[in-house]
């Protein structure tokens, strides 16, 4: 804490005095470690570098601890050590400033937001959850009802299953590749994640529907889903394996039939860890209380159920700044269905995704939007500001890099996806600060909602999903171009 760079205000001269230097030791408390150094406060502090003067290329140790006894010379770094050794550093830096200005007040809201919060636990299923809860709005306004929330366990059963197809068809496609090539080691790594994209919800819903949450219920797994994925992953690589060598010496018939085989272990393990799902075709029986607190039935397929979502009309726009503006993108290899809607972005300048969100509230219509979530947040304020956290004034370090820069250097990609419910504008009509649904709980943030500054939704938003009629016939027409094809390690590839 502190900077090397400001003038030391003069002091009267002090004694200068010694402590006895030991070896630290892995038990040593920290106190101790500090009482290794021998420190003189009266010596001048040095600029030298922590390289070896005789070759740059190599760290000097003693130079460098050289360095650390310099450093605690100064008493706003033995400040800092005793803070920020002993706490989680972005608490303490926050600062109060940025926590009083981000409130939960907004002049443009939509007229209904869903409830109750939802809790997506210990999985990584918050696509489907911002999905579903886009989806529920239009069905508690249909159907008249205060609560409600639709299972997203059942669409997580039906993603698992269509990946795991995904992927066995993405093996016997790259099979031409080395194994340890990037692309079969990127399939590899992650053959039935928990993560997705709006484009893979639209695939699922046209193809399944949608039910009720109380007709398929979050089982122990679909809210702790590690060890199933593990076993799915383990499982999968193994018969990825077990195909690329059956292609090379088989006939078409007995590479499917193997297949056949290894997807019904795919369903087996996840009938037994999550239940099995209602049919997509055939009626279900949900009975509810409406608003007035009457009972009511409906009779529906999942099918008919979902024609409230609308979800094939809504187009994905991003900003990407490494890639042009105006122009369509899509991801190598990346998806849910095979042979079903791939994975396309409309590549915009922030302004205009953010105009379209505007219009899109003002419509009353909420919006599913991706974003890196762990940057500059504190998930229990809820607040999500480029300003929370003052890492120069702990550290005397400055963090200068682009948007543009993050997604080159992977340090920023789509890591959440979450819902947009209200935005609040300044007199000029500019975006100061939006309202944000998440699925981490009512004990998250104010009630289970977030407040993003707008300067961090310019940093660290990548996606929002918005309906046509609310960006201009350019950006429409962006959809009739042919996509420039991203490959599947790319930043954009992240799945929420």
């Amino acid at each position: 804490m502190g900077s090397a760079e400001s003038t030391p205000t003069p002091q009267a001269p002090m004694r200068a005095y010694s402590r006895r230097q030991r070896p630290a030791s892995p038990q040593m408390t920290l106190d101790e470690k500090f009482d290794a150094f021998r420190i003189d406060h009266a010596g001048p502090i040095s600029s030298n570098s922590i390289l070896s003067s005789e070759n740059s290329e190599h760290v000097s140790g003693a130079k460098t601890e050289q360095y650390v006894r310099e450093l605690l010379k100064d008493s706003k770094n033995r400040l800092g050590l005793s803070a920020l050794s002993t706490n989680n550093p972005s608490a303490i830096l926050e600062k109060p400033s940025a926590i009083l200005k981000d409130t939960q007040f907004y002049n443009i809201t939509i007229p209904n937001e869903g409830s109750p919060v939802t809790n997506q636990r210990s999985s990584g299923r918050c696509w489907i959850f911002a999905a579903t809860n886009v989806f529920r709005i239009a069905i508690q306004q249909k159907y008249d009802i205060k609560s409600f929330e639709l299972s997203q366990a059942y669409l997580f059963f039906w993603d698992k299953v269509e990946k795991a197809n995904y992927f066995l068809e993405s093996v016997l496609d790259t099979v031409d590749e080395d194994v340890d090539s990037r692309l079969v080691s990127a399939l590899m790594a992650s053959p039935v994640g928990d993560g997705g994209q709006w484009d893979m919800i639209v695939n699922l819903v046209a193809k399944y529907g949608i039910v009720p949450q109380t007709l398929y219920p979050d089982s122990w797994n679909a809210q702790n889903s590690s060890v199933m994925d593990r076993l799915l992953t383990t499982k999968l690589r193994e018969d990825g394996l077990r195909l690329r060598a059956l292609k090379a010496s088989s006939s078409g018939e007995k590479i499917a039939a193997a297949k056949g085989k290894m997807m019904e272990d795919v369903v087996r393990i996840l009938t037994l860890s999550l239940g099995p799902p209602p049919s997509a075709d055939e009626k279900f029986s949900w009975e509810y209380y409406d608003s007035a607190n009457k009972l009511k039935t409906v009779s529906l397929t999942p099918l008919e159920f979902a024609d409230t979502t609308h979800v094939k009309k809504f187009i994905s726009l991003v900003n990407d700044p490494r890639n042009e503006y105006n122009r369509l993108l899509t991801v190598d290899h990346l998806g849910n269905v095979w042979d079903g809607r791939p994975i396309t972005y409309v590549n915009v300048d922030k302004i205009v995704l953010k105009e379209a969100c505007v219009a899109m509230l003002k419509k009353g219509l909420p919006i599913f939007f991706g974003s890196d979530v762990g940057k500059q947040s504190d998930s229990q304020k809820g607040i999500m500001d480029t300003d929370l956290v003052d890492y120069e004034l702990g550290f005397n370090v400055k963090l200068g890099l682009t948007k543009a820069e993050r997604l080159m250097t992977g340090e920023s990609a789509m890591t959440h996806a979450m819902v947009l419910t209200a935005v609040h504008l300044d007199q000029d009509n500019k975006p100061v600060r939006w309202r944000v649904e998440n699925s981490w709980s009512s004990t998250a943030g104010t009630d289970g909602y977030f407040v993003m500054s707008d300067a961090w939704m310019d940093e660290f938003c990548y996606q929002a999903v918005v309906d046509p009629s609310v960006v201009n016939k350019d950006v429409r027409d962006v959809l009739k171009q042919k996509p420039k094809v991203l490959p599947l390690w790319d930043p954009m590839g992240a799945l929420a």
